[in-house]
């Protein structure tokens, strides 16, 4: 019976072998593979950056070029100065009917037994097991 070993021969790709000889060390490859990476980057930030503009976009709303020739008589949803005056004073005093400034006197006395049920629970993790 005779046994046949096939022994494969090392594969040696063309393209690899040229590259090694232009760029022995490896700075080429590492430029243009770090080029490849911070370009993405910047791609993904200026996409993340301006994403929120696209979903805030109203495609429903006429160009302001265009002109509709008729305009509202009523506008009950414009918001006019007087309003915001208004508001903001409203909210200016809330908050200052919010603090009572009282005059207070803080005294502290130390309480002569310093037991706590969390000291007495670390002494009893301690002890040794039998």
């Amino acid at each position: 019976m005779n046994i046949v070993m096939l022994v494969q021969q090392p594969v040696k790709h063309a393209a690899a072998a040229e590259f090694a000889k232009l760029d022995p060390y490896g700075i080429g490859m590492t430029l243009v593979a770090m080029t490849v990476v911070f370009l993405s980057l910047i791609i993904l930030y200026i996409t993340f950056k301006n994403i929120a503009k696209i979903f805030a976009y109203d495609f429903k709303a006429k160009p302001k070029g265009a002109a509709s020739g008729v305009e509202p008589i009523n506008k009950k949803n414009e918001e006019t100065l007087e309003l915001g005056a208004a508001i903001a004073m409203a909210l200016h005093l809330y908050q200052n009917e919010l603090h009572d400034h009282e005059n207070t006197m803080l005294t502290i006395k130390k309480v002569s037994g310093n037991y706590s049920p969390w000291s007495s629970k670390i002494y009893g993790m301690r002890k040794e097991l039998k």
